[in-house]
């Protein structure tokens, strides 16, 4: 992950604040790696604080157990009221062992309105010395007041191949392009599938619902696959079978005329568009495969 973030415009442009002694009081960074949210906040807070992970200042933010460097919320939690009101009157303090404070918060999306405006003065007016950086996967649902009183530094997806490199650094194994192909640019949802054997189910699913030639199996393969946990995972993948079908005429979606596999792709579209919106799954899967089963069969005849 290191190496990754260390070559963003983000990163780079936060360094240079830093170097030049420009440091703004209040960064947003929009990042939307849940999983390693956590620690790319702790990398910005090396570089905030001029240390490296091997040095024993590094350690301590790495840590966590250093006193001008405080990350919320705890590890599995969300940032609420409490958390905001200690971060306040924290900051009214002076720094414990230098001359400024570090706050960083992951997952700032998931607080609440009335959270937010809890922090609204101290962001925009904060104590001398105090800093802030905070993290979100979306800005969508951080309210316009907070937006405007940070300086936004985004990350956008990574490509496959640098996903794929990433992998291939934590390890050897032969789910790692497939994962890489399929995380839609977040190294954590790579990460998730090459660790857990969940995705090879997610990739037998896929398959499964590609292959599906009989409109008297849909039922049954909506219903299997209806609840599955990783939905827009599964879709990602689908999205995959169904162009190296289209590209090489193999796989599980090799059957398929390439008309058949354009029409699979531009209604797998409007399913992952729907998704979003909080579609019903069993019944999103129902109507993609009964519409290219049909689609299929109309080519056909």
């Amino acid at each position: 992950m290191e190496q990754l973030i260390k070559t963003t415009t983000a990163y780079k442009i936060f360094c240079g604040d830093i170097r030049s002694g420009k440091v703004s009081h209040a960064y947003m960074l929009r990042f939307e790696d849940a999983k390693n949210m956590r620690a790319v906040l702790k990398l910005f807070a090396l570089e905030f604080f001029k240390t490296g992970d091997g040095q024993p200042l590094g350690y301590r933010i790495l840590s966590e157990s250093y006193p001008d460097f405080k990350l919320y919320p705890q590890e599995g939690k969300k940032f609420n009221a409490d958390a905001a009101a200690e971060i306040v009157e924290d900051s009214a303090m002076r720094p414990v062992e230098c001359a400024k404070k570090l706050f960083a918060i992951s997952g700032f999306e998931q607080a609440s309105a009335l959270v937010q405006n809890k922090l609204l003065k101290t962001l925009e007016e904060p104590p001398e010395g105090v800093h802030f950086i905070l993290g979100a996967c979306s800005l969508a649902p951080v309210l316009d007041t907070v937006k405007s009183r940070v300086k936004i530094l985004e990350i956008p997806p990574f490509s496959c191949g640098q996903i794929l490199a990433a992998l291939e650094r934590q390890g050897k194994n032969p789910l790692n392009a497939a994962a890489a192909e399929s995380a839609n640019g977040i190294l954590g949802v790579a990460e998730n599938m090459v660790a857990g054997g969940w995705f090879q189910q997610l990739k037998d699913a896929a398959a499964e619902i590609c292959a599906v030639a009989d409109a008297g199996e849909i039922g049954a393969i909506a219903a299997k696959y209806g609840d599955i946990k990783y939905k827009e995972e599964l879709l990602a993948e689908m999205q995959r079978l169904y162009f190296t079908a289209l590209t090489d005429g193999g796989g599980a979606a090799g059957k398929l005329s390439k008309p058949a596999l354009v029409y699979a792709l531009e209604k797998l579209n409007e399913a992952a568009a729907q998704l979003k919106l909080n579609a019903y799954f069993q019944a999103l899967l129902y109507e993609f495969m009964l519409d290219v089963v049909n689609f299929s069969r109309r080519t056909e005849e």
